[in-house]
């Protein structure tokens, strides 16, 4: 897997493949193009059963402003995927884990892309914010749905009202960013936490993801029921048995996928 276009650079390594927003000239904002790209590459990471792992990443100076609205102004087409949703990754995210490793500003719709992603890794001096309110329009593509799942309700609602960034120190405070590191590691960092995903059993890797994303929307009195048949394949899969072999003897385990 290669660089597919000049906006959005793909490289891989083993299990795990890195997703690279490259517009530098337009801060790495998203237009319609680069988005079907997004959502492209995530279509072929789903289908490929040796991918384990994805890693969403920006410059060493910014992440992404969100809709390049000069795109936006010059064409009129919004950047939103059929299947995908805006950015070709808000309304629907990857079946397979993603790690956003942000460095600089996430603001607007780049924030609301790393929080369509799993985990997030950043850099000391990132930022996150959803300042549309002070530009009279709304954070539509999941950040009003999004944030206020993921922080405390108040905090969520002050950063949307306010329109105000938060810095990544107050992000791990809140329990919204995995790890914060020094400035220009985020990359690194996410792909070491991205390595110790990646050695784990695949299928129990994606249906344990599912399960905490549909979970959110079950009651209390059906959530063993429905988690079943989502877990039941995992219990009876050649994975299972290997990791209980690979346990009790002592040894890495060598998984199948199935």
């Amino acid at each position: 897997m290669t660089a597919v276009a000049p906006t959005l650079q793909l490289s891989r390594t083993g299990s795990v493949v890195v997703l690279t927003l490259d517009r530098p000239h337009r801060r790495n904002a998203i237009d319609l193009a680069t988005a079907r790209l997004i959502a492209s590459a995530l279509d072929e990471i789903d289908a490929d059963a040796g991918v384990r792992v994805a890693v969403l990443t920006g410059s060493a100076t910014i992440f992404s402003a969100g809709m390049d609205l000069k795109a936006f102004a010059e064409t009129g087409e919004r950047p939103v995927v059929e299947g995908r949703g805006g950015f070709g990754i808000l309304g629907r995210p990857p079946r397979t884990p993603i790690v956003a490793a942000v460095e600089g500003p996430a603001l607007g719709g780049g924030f609301e892309i790393a929080l369509a992603c799993d985990m997030i890794v950043a850099g000391a001096g990132a930022q996150f914010g959803l300042p549309e309110v002070a530009r009279g329009l709304v954070a539509s593509g999941g950040g009003l749905l999004r944030l206020p799942r993921l922080i405390p309700r108040n905090i969520a609602i002050e950063a949307v009202l306010t329109g105000r960034p938060l810095t990544a120190a107050r992000c791990a405070e809140l329990g919204l960013v995995n790890a914060v590191v020094p400035d220009g590691d985020a990359l690194d960092a996410a792909l070491t936490l991205a390595a110790d995903i990646a050695a784990n059993a695949p299928l129990a890797v994606q249906a344990s993801k599912e399960v905490m994303a549909a979970s959110a929307h079950w009651t209390a009195d059906e959530q063993f029921d429905r988690q079943e048949p989502l877990v039941a394949p995992v219990r009876v899969s050649e994975d299972a048995r290997e990791g209980a072999r690979a346990f009790t003897e002592k040894r890495p385990p060598r998984w199948r996928g199935r």
